[in-house]
């Protein structure tokens, strides 16, 4: 059975959903023919030329970090990053991202770095929506426009539930007003008050698409001045956001689990470090993948006594410290993603089966080449000097 990169694409969309990346990211499909037929699948975190060498002709390249992301406006050949897309494409190779969607996702990135660190997880750490949100839109119009006014706010992106479009919803009512001199009512007249059968209609539009639906109501809509509502929607639970919590078997102390977050993640110049009482005893551990000092607020109110993740930073380190007693452990970024490599090949081993070779990438793409390694380094409480 031959696999086409739109296979592939299906089944990634569907494990890592385009929809929870973040409104700042760039994710899926940087280059390649939707329907080509692909030889084998290569996954790594990082598009760099050393990965690029590494995947066969007629192969995907299945990314985690974006190659094209902030500022770019050229992909000429003479470019570092706008050589790699030549290459690729000049030899019938595609590139495909998931990043913050692979984040956001159950299971994702920090799924996979806490089935890696021996962890059972027991809930999401930061479930806050992403930019991608909906609205839910009411307008009050004379029942004999109304359907007028449905088909342009449709037109403009509302209505659209799963793979059903033209969803709407309405109930009959009265409508009253009274128009003031200045006014040019269209229906009823200066100084009388006018009552009119009107519909309720009620549809969901995507929160981007809020001044194309106003336009096109405004539109529609018979009235001078239409009246109408726009309430954001809450997503409801869905077991996605960013970082995970989970339970270790047993606890132990955190130098032990220092030394077990050193073990399961491959080695690195950046090592492991950690923040906090060796003696301290752990058996709840917040992670997240990548970045995460931006989640401190969430760890601290998390009910774990440690946390895992990458790039943290002096000052935001500092205060997390002089405020709450969860121990920090910093990993390279790199190292911290890299499970997650293992999880999107079983992804799309477990869809195609072996009509597509799929294989993880064991270049280190990590950036620092020098350092001490395997060094892990944990303050006592003693060593911290306000």
């Amino acid at each position: 059975m031959s696999v086409r990169l739109a296979d592939v694409i299906e089944a990634l969309d569907e494990a890592y959903p385009p929809g929870l990346a973040e409104s700042w990211d760039s994710v899926g499909l940087v280059c390649g023919d939707p329907a080509d037929v692909l030889d084998s699948v290569t996954v790594a975190i990082d598009a760099t030329e050393a990965v690029v060498d590494e995947v066969p002709e007629g192969g995907l390249l299945l990314a985690h970090h974006p190659l094209l992301l902030r500022g770019v406006d050229t992909v000429a050949a003479s470019t570092p990053k706008g050589s790699l897309i030549h290459r690729l494409i000049r030899t019938g190779r595609s590139l495909f991202t998931a990043h913050t969607n692979a984040d956001s996702a159950t299971p994702g990135v920090s799924d996979a770095l806490a089935e890696a660190l021996g962890l059972r997880v027991e809930a999401v750490l930061d479930t806050t929506p992403s930019a991608a949100t909906l609205d839910k839109w009411v307008i009050y119009v004379p029942q004999q426009q109304s359907e007028a006014v449905r088909e342009a706010v449709f037109a403009a992106g509302a209505g659209q539930i799963g793979d059903y479009s033209h969803c709407s919803w309405s109930v009959a009512g009265i409508g009253q007003f009274l128009p003031h001199d200045g006014a040019s009512p269209a229906i009823g007249s200066v100084g009388t008050v006018e009552q009119v059968p009107e519909d309720r209609v009620e549809v969901i539009a995507p929160a981007r698409a809020r001044g194309e639906v106003l336009a096109a109501m405004r539109s529609a809509h018979p009235y001078e001045e239409p009246a109408f509502d726009i309430f954001a929607l809450a997503p409801p639970p869905a077991g996605t956001g960013l970082g995970r919590v989970g339970r270790l078997a047993q606890p132990e102390t955190l130098g032990e689990f220092v030394s077990r977050v050193n073990t399961a993640l491959p080695p690195t110049s950046w090592g492991v470090r950690a923040a906090g009482d060796p003696d301290l005893p752990v058996s709840r551990v917040a992670v997240c993948g990548g970045a995460g000092d931006s989640l401190l607020s969430a760890v601290a109110g998390a009910d774990v006594q440690a946390y895992v993740t990458a790039d943290l930073r002096h000052h935001p380190a500092d205060e997390h410290r002089r405020s709450s007693q969860v121990a920090l452990i910093d990993v390279a970024h790199w190292a911290s993603e890299f499970p997650w490599c293992a999880q999107a090949a079983e992804v799309l081993r477990s869809r195609f089966g072996t009509s597509l070779p799929v294989r993880v990438s064991t270049l280190r793409t990590d950036p620092w080449n020098l350092g001490t390694g395997e060094r892990v380094l944990i303050t006592r409480p003693g060593d911290h000097q306000s």
